[in-house]
């Protein structure tokens, strides 16, 4: 990642700093930009009469603010980076900087991928609706990562992509419509701020219209996220390393095989820990209620565990048969196997109670 290709908006930040006179500003960012940390500090502790300091916890997300923590410490300010404003409110004045990244890789390499998930759409656009199931066959697709359930109404090419990369969407929204893909740039919910944008937690903008989709980012953390939550084919167009490739459908598949053997394992469950988030956009305490009420309606015991961060030292020693999640969605997905006990999404739950079936498929846990 050449950092150097990044913009950080530091101008606006020490306009920012000079206006409001401010005197001890907190920087917070997420991980892979923290190398630039210190840097940023001498450029704004030269250019301003403010002292700066770095929230040093790991930040994920702009659900993930410094808040009481930081006010104690006589921080009048934070600029928080990489990630953009929810509708969220930490309790204190936070200038929000997206962080752009400048690379536009070539468009072609991805255009393969694209043409297959588009002719996946069409064959399933023509299959007539959605038949009553059994349960075997219900338990079969709910382990078909293409997703099969829900029909469509178009084989729209859905573009998004994450907050560094939003800025490059309607260029190579052009680009792929001269290339013959009809196009659309969803806008999502309340949670998201940009059209196009995804974040691991939500993925409102889809909708019966578009078929498949093409993400601008890197890594896999909010490609597997997405394919969870609409069960379409996507490829992926990393601006950093210019590499095209698709979302495997065998790693989809190898998630949701491991959610399947949690959800068995944890059949004969009689006692829950359900966990609640105590970071601002993270914290569900109703849902985290009303999932100890469904508990005490199928005669077992739920106990409710606040905490900041999870973790499995943390939980792991408190003696109950599994644990729900209600903080962040990712952590049930993505750090299941860091845990000694069952790890489960509030859906997960909900199935396991009879609560929920598998003809709907699976249903990824999403904050609004």
């Amino acid at each position: 990642m050449d950092l150097n290709r990044h913009d950080f908006q530091l101008d606006e930040l020490v306009e920012k700093i000079r206006t409001g006179d401010h005197r001890l500003v907190a920087l917070q960012l997420p991980e892979g930009l923290k190398i630039q940390a210190l840097e940023m500090i001498d450029t704004l502790e030269s250019d301003t009469d403010a002292q700066v300091i770095i929230a040093a916890d790991p930040c994920y997300g702009a659900c993930d603010l410094v808040h009481h923590k930081m006010k104690m410490m006589g921080v009048d300010l934070v600029a928080h980076m990489g990630h953009s404003q929810m509708n969220i409110d930490s309790g204190m004045e936070t200038q929000f900087i997206d962080v752009t990244y400048d690379g536009t890789p070539e468009l072609a390499p991805v255009i393969p991928f694209l043409s297959t998930h588009r002719k996946m759409a069409q064959e399933r656009l023509s299959e007539s609706s959605v038949q009553e199931i059994g349960e075997a066959e219900a338990q079969e697709r709910f382990l078909d990562a293409v997703g099969r359930i829900t029909p469509l109404t178009d084989v729209k090419l859905g573009l998004v992509g994450s907050i560094q990369h939003l800025h490059l969407l309607e260029e190579y929204k052009a680009m792929l419509e001269n290339a013959g893909f009809d196009v659309i740039i969803p806008t999502g919910g309340d949670r998201l701020t940009f059209p196009g944008q995804v974040l691991g937690c939500n993925y409102s903008g889809d909708d019966p219209s578009i078929g498949h989709y093409l993400f601008l980012g890197s890594g896999d953390f909010h490609p597997v996220g997405l394919v969870l939550h609409t069960g379409k084919p996507l490829s992926i167009l990393d601006p950093y390393t210019s590499e095209a490739r698709e979302m495997s459908l065998e790693q989809i598949e190898r998630i949701l095989r491991q959610r399947f053997g949690l959800i068995m394992a944890a059949d004969k469950a009689n006692s829950f820990g359900i966990l609640i988030g105590e970071k601002p956009g993270q914290m569900r305490r109703s849902m985290a209620l009303r999932l100890k009420r469904l508990l005490e309606k199928h005669e077992k015991k739920g106990y409710l565990l606040a905490l900041e961060h999870v973790g499995p030292e943390l939980i792991d020693f408190y003696p109950v048969d599994a644990f729900v999640n209600t903080a962040c969605p990712r952590i049930a997905i993505d750090d299941s196997v860091k845990y000694a006990k069952p790890l489960l999404t509030p859906f997960e739950l909900e199935v396991i109670l009879g609560e929920k079936q598998w003809e709907s498929g699976y249903q990824f846990d999403e904050i609004p």
